[in-house]
């Protein structure tokens, strides 16, 4: 249902993105990204190398790496998917927002919600 390629708004080393292999309609569960998940404490381990970037949070007091295609999803403040915590089968759980067509590029909102509009916090550290 999803593949990676290479993506037309990636730059420099990190090139890849997610794209739909065929028709998505909204609301479709579309992937389940497993996790491995670290008490916070150990995340100034995670800083010292480039999963610094990819890292989620999960929950109070703890952060997840992906794995799947979960951490290759690029970044829209207008995504046409949303994921969700799901904590009792320990994955991110992404769904089509909008219709997705077959070839389209998936995004998500890398702040975690829809709507918000805040700076991402790789913009903040070039500020």
């Amino acid at each position: 249902m999803i593949e990676i390629k290479n993506s037309p708004i990636s730059e420099g080393e990190y090139t890849r993105g997610v794209f739909a292999q065929e028709a998505i309609p909204a609301g479709t569960l579309f992937h389940q990204a497993p996790v491995l998940s670290y008490p916070n404490e150990q995340h100034k381990h995670i800083e010292k190398t480039s999963l610094a970037d990819y890292a989620f949070e999960f929950g109070v007091g703890r952060s997840a790496i992906l794995l799947g295609y979960g951490m290759l999803f690029n970044h829209s403040y207008e995504p046409n998917a949303t994921y969700e915590i799901n904590f009792e089968n320990e994955t991110f759980d992404f769904f089509a927002y909008k219709d997705i067509k077959a070839g389209e590029e998936i995004f998500i909102n890398y702040n975690g919600d829809i709507d918000d509009n805040d700076p991402l916090w790789f913009n903040k550290e070039e500020e």
